[in-house]
């Protein structure tokens, strides 16, 4: 198979690309315009500008699959104006050009399209899968715009799954790479109060729930979350038992929301979303790691 994959520089879309050349799949990977043109291995774009190589599409020749991974990070720095701007746009103009450029073109038959369990927004301690509605708050509109840019791709006739990922765990980088440093330094501890519920999944899962979305052509939205979700209070002693440092140092609220700002400190870092897989499993994936024990074992074994 042929897939194109953007964002193929980051945590997930580096770990799957890995995965497609590791099963012999050829990858055609979306890259900046400045980047050198490679024979038929890369095609560059320019969301901002609305523009793809129609020259590097051509070379490319047909393309069976679609992965779309890319957007700015969601919690990487303050949410001012101008990056809530950013976060969003570089999700619906790359989403956009996506649809139009390339899921359009003879041959695309799959389109697997990123999004977020921030669709849910923040829900406290209610159970929330693919038929639950729309949350409120930023991340819950950039994620629904979001879902409909890719919407021209189903109208040209491919399947779509636009897939709500969780949390997804590695010591490589994400959440649990940026926490690793303090809580093996033993300055670990709860977020807030600590009841508040993440959905988290190992980075080879998620890589893995990617490409059976893609080699089954399931359509709709999937929910890339292992299916048993836990509160902040229960990762964070699982974290510090694995580790074998003491996790005593919470970290309140008003501290996030000095440190990062009210609204990325409510929306992403405290935010409750229990969210589980109802449709992933359904549709016959098995989870290698199941559960948070299993998840950050998974990912302290490769960090």
């Amino acid at each position: 198979m042929r897939v194109a994959v953007t964002g193929s520089s980051g945590l997930i879309g580096s770990a799957l690309v890995g995965a497609l050349a590791s099963r012999g799949d050829e990858v055609v990977r979306f890259v900046r315009p400045d980047s050198p043109a490679a024979h038929g291995s890369t095609v560059r774009w320019d969301p901002r500008a609305g523009t793809v190589s129609t020259a590097d599409l051509d070379r490319a020749g047909t393309i069976d699959a679609v992965v779309h991974l890319a957007g700015a990070g969601i919690a990487d720095r303050r949410w001012t104006s101008d990056r809530r701007h950013e976060i969003l746009s570089s999700r619906v103009a790359s989403t956009s050009l996506i649809a139009t450029a390339v899921a359009t073109r003879q041959g695309v038959t799959r389109v697997v399209s990123g999004s977020a369990i921030g669709y849910y927004g923040s829900r406290g301690d209610e159970v929330l899968d693919e038929s639950s509605s729309r949350g409120v708050g930023f991340l819950a509109d950039v994620c629904d715009a979001w879902e409909q840019a890719i919407q021209p791709a189903r109208l040209a006739g491919a399947t779509v799954a636009t897939v709500r990922t969780g949390i997804v765990m590695s010591a490589a980088g994400g959440a649990l790479g940026r926490q690793l440093p303090l809580f093996r330094l033993g300055l670990g501890g709860r977020l807030g109060d600590g009841r508040q519920w993440l959905s988290p999944i190992s980075l080879d899962d998620e890589v893995r729930a990617l490409l059976w979305v893609m080699d089954q052509g399931l359509d709709g939205p999937f929910n890339l979350v292992a299916p048993t979700p836990v509160t902040n209070r229960v990762f964070t002693d699982a974290l510090g038992r694995l580790l074998r440092r003491p996790t005593l140092a919470p970290v309140p609220r008003s501290a996030l929301a000095l440190a990062l700002g009210r609204d990325l400190a409510t929306e992403a870092v405290l935010a409750s979303q229990r969210v589980v897989p109802r449709a992933l499993e359904e549709s016959g994936f098995h989870f290698r790691h199941p559960d948070v024990d299993a998840i950050l074992g998974a990912a302290l074994a490769r960090g």
